[in-house]
């Protein structure tokens, strides 16, 4: 079938980091680079690492190219660039603390990018794994002082992380995922990281990564403005549905599916991604099989469509 409105896979690009590992493939079966592999960005339209169709008509095209050419597939979506990006992330070693800016400041200081505002759904973690999610500062210049001073572990909070959990974390956060935690994260389509502290890290030239202080203090919530989340669920047919959140930027979702789940496409676009089990979708006609570790887009105007199988997905939509 050639249907413009078809279900639209993506072939993911890997993105390499001095943290990553090798579960990427482990529990996915991707292809990945090397065994220092951090991010699979598995819905992209950054040009920084664009997401190939894989499927249709308009397969081999890039998805940032194709928002560009055929916005309708995308309901018209009231942005430039594909508004948004799913990655999977590896965090076999501590990721550096960070913190992103918004739309506001990214525009103003980053070459007209978007802001980042980002969540995270714990696919795995290891025995006593945490995440740092935010600080202890009251004022900014508390803020600088413990900065200038190293004082890290007065400054920075740790949260345990266990799989199933779900954070939002908006612009202005200092974050951090540590060792151990396998994460699929949702977030605006920027690739902008003011980086707070790096643990005096270096790389194999013995080179320090670059650390953004001054940035990360203008953009950073302080004092740190704790965002809870508290799911929604309901159930369809033996398919249980999570909402997680519905927020300025994205919507995101869990769908547990056992059976056969119908459901309707009335957003600008659907993203899906399978994060265990398999099944197929059925689509006007069309049947598609899933499997773990595929991530694909629902288009605008594609209307009823069908998932069976027993499996997972985050589902997501701006």
């Amino acid at each position: 079938m050639n249907n413009k409105r078809d279900i639209l896979f993506l072939e993911p690009i890997f993105q390499e980091r001095i943290w990553g590992g090798t579960k990427l493939a482990d529990e996915f079966g991707y292809e990945i680079p090397s065994e220092l592999t951090g991010e699979c960005w598995a819905v992209s339209g950054h040009p920084n690492g664009q997401s190939i169709i894989k499927n249709g008509p308009f397969e081999g095209m890039a998805l940032g190219d194709l928002y560009v050419e055929e916005r309708d597939l995308f309901g018209n979506y009231d942005s430039e660039k594909f508004p948004l990006l799913t990655k999977i992330l590896d965090a076999n070693q501590d990721l550096s603390v960070q913190v992103h800016p918004n739309d506001e400041y990214a525009h103003a200081h980053e070459n007209g990018e978007l802001g980042k505002t980002e969540c995270w759904y714990v696919i795995d973690s290891e025995k006593d794994a945490e995440i740092i999610f935010g600080h202890t500062a009251e004022t900014k210049e508390e803020f600088a002082a413990r900065i200038e001073k190293g004082e890290w572990n007065q400054l920075l909070t740790r949260v345990s992380v266990k799989p199933g959990d779900f954070f939002y974390v908006p612009s202005g956060t200092i974050h951090a995922l540590c060792s151990g935690v396998l994460i699929l994260e949702t977030q605006q389509s920027s690739d902008t990281t003011y980086r707070v502290y790096d643990y005096d890290r270096t790389d194999k030239e013995g080179n320090a990564r670059e650390l953004h202080i001054e940035k990360s203090i203008d953009v950073s919530t302080i004092p740190h403005t704790n965002v809870t989340v508290t799911p929604e669920f309901f159930e369809q047919d033996g398919t249980k549905v999570t909402t997680y959140v519905n927020a300025e930027y994205f919507s995101v979702y869990k769908w547990d599916v056992i059976g056969s789940f119908e459901s309707v496409q009335d957003k600008h676009f659907l993203i899906g991604s399978v994060i265990e089990g398999s099944g197929e979708v059925k689509l006007d006609g069309a049947t598609h099989p899933l499997k773990k570790g595929d991530h694909f887009i629902i288009p605008f105007g594609a209307g009823e469509f069908t998932i069976e199988g027993d499996l997972q997905l985050i589902v997501s939509h701006p």
